[in-house]
C-alpha cells in the first residue's frame, strides 16, 4: 500500500544506503560508525531490524529488554551480528518503506533514522555525498524534537539555521551551517559540529562531547 511522501522520501532514502552497501568491502562492513561501540554491520541491522520483525516483534523486543535489563536496540543487533552481509543488504531492499514503528509520524521516524544512520556509515569511511534537500527539509524539523535523539536537550537555547537550505530553529546563540551538519550535530554526531559556525557553536560541541552511546 502506497502512504504518503515522507514514506516516499524513506525509501528513496533507504535505496540509496543499499546501493552504498553493495559497494562496501569486507573491511569496511567492520569499520567503526559514529554510533558507539557498533559497526557499520551493526548499524545496518538496528536501521532494518525493527521493519523486518514488524509491530508485534518490536514490542517482544521491548519486553525482553526489561526483563534482562538490555537495550533493545542491542538485542536487534544481536540477532543480525551472524548472518551474512547478502542476507543484511537483501532485508534492506526488502523493506524500502517504512513499516511498523518506524512508519510512525507519517514516516518520519523512518526517515530520519535512515538520514542519520546512512551518515554514521559513510563519514567515518570518508564518504562523501550530497543529501537530497528535500529528504533534509522533511527530517529536520522532526529531528529537533524527537525524544529518543535527546536534541531538544542539546539545543536548548541556541538558534539553529541552515545556509543551504529554508530552516531555522530555536532562539538564542546561532548556530549555522550546512542542514546535513545540523541534523548530524542535533543527533548528537560530534565530528559534525566541527563543519558549524556561530557564537552558539562552542556550547553545541560541550553538550556533544557530553553524548554517550
Amino acid at each position: 500500500m502506497r502512504r504518503g511522501p515522507v514514506h516516499d522520501l524513506a525509501a528513496a532514502e533507504r535505496a540509496d544506503l543499499a546501493g552504498l552497501l553493495d559497494t562496501l568491502t569486507p573491511g569496511q562492513w567492520v569499520s567503526d560508525s559514529l554510533c558507539a561501540g557498533w559497526r557499520v554491520r551493526d548499524v545496518v541491522a538496528h536501521l532494518i531490524g525493527y521493519d523486518v520483525a514488524g509491530l508485534r516483534g518490536f514490542l517482544g523486543t521491548v519486553v525482553r529488554a526489561r526483563a534482562t535489563g538490555r537495550d533493545p536496540n542491542d538485542l536487534v543487533v544481536a540477532q543480525w551480528a551472524d548472518r551474512p552481509v547478502t542476507e543484511v543488504v537483501a532485508a534492506v531492499r526488502a523493506h524500502l518503506r517504512p513499516r511498523g514503528v518506524t512508519a510512525a509520524f507519517g514516516g518520519r521516524i523512518g526517515l530520519t533514522d535512515a538520514l542519520i544512520h546512512h551518515q554514521d556509515i559513510r563519514r567515518p569511511l570518508g564518504l562523501h555525498r550530497s543529501v537530497p534537500a528535500d529528504r533534509l527539509a522533511a527530517a529536520l524539523p522532526f529531528t529537533m524534537t524527537a525524544p529518543p535523539l535527546g536534541a531538544r536537550r542539546r539545543l536548548a537555547g541556541l538558534r539553529m539555521v541552515a545556509t543551504d537550505l529554508d530552516f531555522r530553529h530555536g532562539d538564542g546563540p546561532e548556530v549555522a551551517g550546512p542542514a546535513e551538519a545540523l541534523l548530524m550535530a542535533a543527533a548528537g554526531r560530534a565530528d559534525a559540529v566541527a563543519e558549524l559556525s556561530g557564537p552558539g557553536r562552542e556550547l553545541l560541541a560541550a553538550r556533544t562531547a557530553q553524548r554517550g552511546a
